[in-house]
């Protein structure tokens, strides 16, 4: 794929380096609106008036679109013009962050924040990794990449703190407001963006297109019409699965017929390439499970500020970017399969000793330990994936790799909220309807209401939110309703974090394979790897 650049020559010294901050500023707008979004889960929930479940929908269906539609996002760049998929991608994230600005009801958080925003970081991923590849050479463009990632890293370790920090003491419309000025920031910094046309074949693939957005988005959406109690999940998931088959079969039968496509099936031809975005897609979908469970219990059963539940976290969030910065500095001083192996065994440590600690947890640095031991294992993946599975890839294919393995990494995060919310409200619901069922205190006809209640709407909710809903009922029944509620909530944070767990040991069985190949000849693919 050549590039070259339409508008002049790259801006130099004291330019190119604002560029690159007005580049990592928006690399950081787009990591920390999820961290601010989680934190701020119960604040939502009570001023809008909805539930823990539909709020963590929203969250999963942002992350979903945006896996759906990266790919196909990355080619609009490339028919559009990468400046312009840019300036639309950052335009609606701007929209995302103004609604959840404004917004009344969980109607416009889906909408604008979850369907619009995700759409415009589809468009936004693949447009900024062609544009910094375009408009910085030679040291200036390691140093580019360098300080995007670091955004990225800071607003990972950050977010929980920020977010926390602004929603218990401020407002968590604040933040999002936020984002909308750092938005309008990078737009003034516009002129000093150089177009990185486009010279490859421009034909659109409509069925391929189809096909890849049917397939990772029926999956996902399966799992949460399953946690909000609805029908035809079989069928979503069952659609998801062919239609990805479909597209696979499709894409090879382009490649032999000559024809151009959605992507190029020649990439999946390096073994390092399959397993890297393997890996990627697990990894991602650990993280998205640990950081979706989490701050709802540390909210919703701890009933901690989001704050408190931003500091809770800390552990996890600032261990990962630590870590991260130390192996990234020490890249090849250990083959990189076997730090990501290193780091995947650490997620499994961490998180099995996660699942013990719960029930034993009064607060929340209990969980200090085995947050640390899974916040390395996710630094060390994160300081070694993209480049192991970007780094064979050659210049000409570079961006279109880098955008299938943002993909994974964005369907792995979607998949990986969706299955741990659904899981998590699943074992609650069960749970507390055995409970009821076999309670001495509670009345016949109370227990089929209250397990009918729980089957119809599982909901995660805290004692004392529980206890205003009960206020008019009798102490006795009020009373071990409640205790119910809290016996019922740690299993169910436990079956959620099963899915880090099982994402973080095939994961580890993946590690295998990739440290029996050769370590990769690096090219300067690797450069492009973002997100």
């Amino acid at each position: 794929m050549a590039e070259v650049s339409s508008e002049g020559s790259a801006p130099t010294g004291g330019r190119s380096r604002l560029l690159a901050l007005l580049l990592a500023m928006a690399m950081f707008v787009l990591v920390v609106d999820t961290s601010l979004m989680n934190v701020s889960i119960a604040a939502v929930v009570r001023d809008l008036d909805t539930t823990v479940s539909g709020v963590q929908s929203a969250i999963a269906l942002e992350a979903l679109v945006s896996a759906a539609f990266i790919i196909i996002g990355g080619k609009v760049g490339d028919l559009i013009g990468r400046k312009r998929a840019y300036v639309l991608g950052l335009l609606g994230y701007a929209t995302g962050a103004v609604a959840m600005t404004l917004a009344q009801g969980l109607t416009a958080i889906i909408i604008f924040w979850a369907v619009i925003g995700g759409l415009g970081a589809a468009l936004l991923l693949p447009a900024m990794q062609s544009l910094i590849h375009g408009n910085f050479a030679g040291a200036e463009r390691k140093q580019a990449y360098a300080l995007v990632g670091a955004a990225a890293a800071i607003a990972a370790a950050v977010g929980p703190l920020l977010g926390g920090f602004i929603t218990t003491f401020l407002s968590w419309r604040l933040g999002f407001a936020l984002e909308v000025l750092i938005i309008g920031a990078v737009l003034c910094g516009l002129r000093l963006v150089h177009d990185v046309p486009y010279l490859g074949p421009r034909r659109v693939d409509v069925l391929g297109s189809v096909l890849s957005v049917v397939g990772m988005g029926s999956v996902v959406l399966g799992i949460l019409v399953w946690q909000e109690g609805g029908e035809a999940v079989g069928a979503l998931v069952v659609t998801g699965v062919v239609a990805l088959g479909l597209l696979a079969v499709w894409l090879i039968r382009c490649r032999r017929r000559g024809r151009a496509a959605l992507l190029d099936a020649g990439l999946f031809e390096s073994p390092w390439f399959r397993l890297g975005i393997s890996a990627q897609l697990l990894q991602q979908t650990a993280l998205g499970g640990t950081m979706i469970a989490l701050p709802i219990y540390l909210q919703m059963v701890l009933e901690y500020s989001a704050l408190l539940a931003g500091l809770s976290l800390a552990p996890l969030s600032l261990t990962m970017f630590a870590v991260a910065l130390v192996a990234g500095r020490r890249a090849g001083r250990r083959r990189p399969a076997t730090v990501i192996r290193v780091g995947f065994l650490l997620l499994v440590i961490g998180n099995a000793v996660l699942i013990a600690t719960v029930p034993r947890a009064d607060f929340g640095w209990a969980l200090i330990l085995p947050l640390a031991l899974v916040g390395a294992g996710f630094g060390l993946l994160v300081s070694q994936l993209n480049a192991y599975t970007l780094g064979p890839m050659s210049e000409e294919r570079a961006s279109e790799a880098a955008g299938v393995n943002s993909a994974a990494g964005s369907f792995g995060l979607s998949l990986g909220l969706a299955l741990a919310g659904a899981v998590m409200l699943a074992t609650l619901a069960t749970t507390f309807t055995a409970e009821a069922r076999a309670s001495s205190v509670l009345a016949p006809g109370d227990q089929e209401r209250v397990a009918a209640a729980l089957e119809h709407d599982a909901e995660v909710m805290s004692n004392t939110g529980l206890g205003a809903l009960l206020a008019d009922e009798p102490p006795a029944a009020r009373e071990e309703v409640l205790r119910i509620n809290t016996v019922a909530r740690p299993p169910a944070l436990q079956a959620a974090l099963l899915v880090p767990l099982v994402a973080g040991v095939l994961g580890l069985l993946l590690s295998f394979p990739m440290t029996r190949l050769r370590d990769p000849e690096q090219s300067g693919a690797a450069e492009t790897a973002l997100g």
